[in-house]
């Protein structure tokens, strides 16, 4: 009798068949002597649409809102239905005695599992492989302590309520708005309160003002210092500023106090998710999808980190003894880990080790297994170096420093001279001493010069896709594995936009903000539903009334949209009309570029809004040509001579409309390379003539 194991992707069902000795290769699975080895595609599955469950609901109307279905259940996606009918076929075999559950360890990871289980109805028993590496090692162990899939009930619950969720708040906000406002507006749980947060910092930035204020520095000694204030920037004027002056002047100054402190500090705990993807932001510019598609490949791929969707900073004590073999694998690229390894591999930071903070998994740290650098990308080194380097901090003495500070008092004002020395660099490798030597003694009378420094209030910066992340992660939007994919689905409905590292809200995305009940804006509501999945999961709460909640709050958002009297304006709507129906076209954003599409829902006219660059070179001038729309389709076109080829076809001469003409010259005289005005002048004479 055999096993029937399902994993998550086709890779990392191969690999687990090579640890598990399945060498019979199948088209859709693995199998060996005493195991099978199968894969989903991620989601087989998906809840059902509203049309799949009432016929009232195939037409887009206000009058069907809200949707509230007592139960929705799921249905097969279509391009991954074979994968799904080749496991039904395997579970069904007669060998098969049981399955193992081998998808991520984690909330999705479970639904994509439980899904198809049930879709093929399983009833024999089903076993749970939760494990945070892919390294032969884990793996192994892993299967050496399979749990009953029962004990992960909750966490099914938890992931079903949250997918639940998503579709009643979400499905029905979104067809209110896009029906009442006749526009594609997208709402949801999530992603509005997100982009609440942008629109919060960009009207920070709008409606600051910059304030003058002054500071009073004291010279002595080679020396300055600053006088101290409750308000740093309380000094509003210079005159104010002049006066206070004035009166130090007349005045002989003491050095109050002397103070010399000792100040140590344990390296930072190691990364999870969303503060690795906080700091490759800072400093590679990375978003937050492409972080975790980089440590996705290292934990599957290459099996050199763990789990990468973790919320987690904190290790087991169980893992205790494993640490000298991971600073051993990494000791390549990080020499002082084979030095830590070889005095016993001591972790100075040991608050790291807590059981209790160690949730579905523990922190992101490298694995027992070497890599091969050769084979790594240069994105895929440079988050594999932050991983590592994050992790042999935690056995790095710890940094300490001695802070020298002098209070030199003028009667009733205090300025303060202050050195840092560095003592010990520790785990910080380039810490240094900060400040001049400072030569005075308690008691010592102080004649010094004063200086009044105008300064200028500064705006707070816009947020950086980082910063995003640190405030998602404090009103508890999203969790580690979903809030990289909330950010890409804002910017692809075009409700935000990146500009350079920063993100904006665009003018669709503020008026819906406008639009939706402001429960939804703010991240309290969104908070707290997230809490109470999270209570599903630990089994402290019912999900049963948390789909109860989120019923009524759905009704309230709808009948909020449905009364509201609102005005909305389309900006992405054009004066120019379909040439098939006559409705207005609208512009919108594309990977590539920008295709005008009618607005008319039931007419599927769509071209290109402006010309695409190709990399294919005119036959002419062996410039590269424009890719443009005609009334047979696509076509390569210059700009420069009006050279045409049939993409993928034979070269030839196109002959212009009047408009073509037009748009062409437009083009070129735009075009700001001169040694091109020649080829201008020539058709601009050709037009004449003609």
């Amino acid at each position: 009798m055999k096993q029937l194991i399902l994993a998550e992707k086709p890779s990392v069902a191969r690999d687990l068949s090579q640890i598990l000795g399945a060498t019979e290769k199948h088209k859709d699975y693995f199998e060996g002597k005493d195991v099978i080895v199968t894969w989903a595609l991620g989601h087989l599955l998906g809840l059902k649409m509203p049309e799949d469950l009432n016929k009232d609901w195939q037409k887009w109307q206000l009058e069907t809102l809200p949707m509230l279905p007592k139960f929705i259940g799921t249905k097969p996606l279509p391009k991954t239905r074979h994968q799904l009918q080749a496991i039904e076929r395997l579970a069904k075999r007669s060998d098969v005695k049981e399955a193992v559950i081998a998808t991520d360890a984690g909330r999705e990871g479970e639904l994509v599992a439980r899904w198809i289980l049930q879709y093929v109805r399983f009833n024999k028993p089903v076993k749970r492989l939760w494990i945070s590496s892919q390294t032969t090692k884990a793996v192994k162990e892993g299967f050496a302590k399979l749990k009953p899939a029962s004990d992960y009930d909750d966490l099914y619950q938890s992931a079903l309520a949250r997918a639940t969720a998503d579709w009643l708040v979400g499905l029905n906000v979104t067809r209110a708005l896009t029906v009442k406002y006749q526009d594609n507006l997208s709402a949801g749980r999530v992603q509005t309160p997100t982009l609440a947060l942008v629109l919060k910092q960009e009207d920070k930035i709008s409606s600051f003002i910059p304030q003058k204020y002054y500071q009073i520095a004291l010279n002595a000694s080679n020396q300055k210092a600053l006088m101290e204030q409750k308000n740093p920037y309380g000094i509003k004027n210079r005159e104010a500023a002049q006066k206070i002056v004035s009166e130090l002047e007349r005045t002989i100054g003491k050095v109050e106090k002397i103070t010399v402190k000792e100040h140590s500090e344990k390296a930072p705990l190691p990364y999870d998710l969303t503060e690795l993807q906080r700091a490759a932001n800072e400093k590679y510019g990375y978003s937050a999808k492409k972080t975790l598609s980089v440590v996705q490949s290292l934990y599957e791929v290459h099996k050199i980190v763990s789990y990468p969707r973790t919320d987690s900073k904190y290790l087991s004590t169980d893992m205790i003894s494993t640490m000298k073999e991971r600073l051993q694998a990494v000791g390549s690229m990080v020499p002082e880990a084979l030095e830590y390894a070889k005095k016993g591999a001591k972790v100075v930071q040991k608050k790291v080790f807590n059981n209790e903070k160690v949730t579905d998994h523990h922190a992101l740290i490298p694995t027992e297994q070497r890599p091969d650098y050769a084979k790594l990308s240069s994105d895929e080194h440079r988050i594999y170096g932050m991983i590592v380097k994050r992790f042999v901090m935690l056995f790095a003495p710890e940094y300490r420093e001695q802070k020298e500070k002098i209070t030199v008092s003028f009667a009733e004002r205090r300025f303060n001279f202050s050195k840092t020395t560095v003592l010990q660099k520790g785990w910080k490798e380039n810490a240094q001493t900060s400040g001049e030597a400072l030569h005075f003694k308690e008691g010592q009378q102080i004649k010094g010069t004063f200086e009044v420094k105008e300064k200028l209030t500064t705006p707070p910066n816009p947020l950086t896709e980082g910063g995003l992340l640190a405030l998602m992660e404090r009103y508890s939007l999203g969790t580690p594995a979903t809030r990289a994919e909330i950010i890409e689905k804002l910017v692809s409905s075009e409700l935000m936009e990146r500009s350079g590292n920063f993100l904006r809200v665009t003018r669709k995305g503020r008026q819906l903000l406008e639009l939706v009940n402001p429960s939804l804006v703010t991240p309290e509501l969104t908070e707290k539903w997230e809490k109470q999945l999270e209570a599903i999961a630990l089994g402290k709460f019912s999900s049963q009334k948390f789909i109860a909640e989120i019923k009524n709050d759905t009704k309230k958002l709808v009948s909020e949209v449905k009364n509201s009297t609102k005005k909305y304006q389309d900006f992405s709507m054009t004066q120019k009309k379909c040439p098939e129906c006559g409705a207005f076209l609208k512009e919108k954003k594309v990977r590539d570029g920008k295709l005008l599409v009618c607005s008319n829902a039931e007419c599927d006219y769509k071209r290109r809004a402006e010309a695409k660059v190709s990399n294919h070179r005119c036959p002419q001038c062996h410039k590269k040509m424009l890719i443009v729309s005609g009334e047979k389709g696509e076509y390569f076109r210059c700009k420069y001579d009006g050279t045409t080829e049939k993409l993928g076809g034979k070269k030839g001469k196109k002959k212009m409309s009047r408009h073509e003409e037009r748009r062409l010259m437009k083009k070129i005289n735009q075009d700001d390379e001169p040694q091109e005005s020649a080829l201008a002048a020539a058709l601009k004479k050709a037009m004449e003539e003609k």
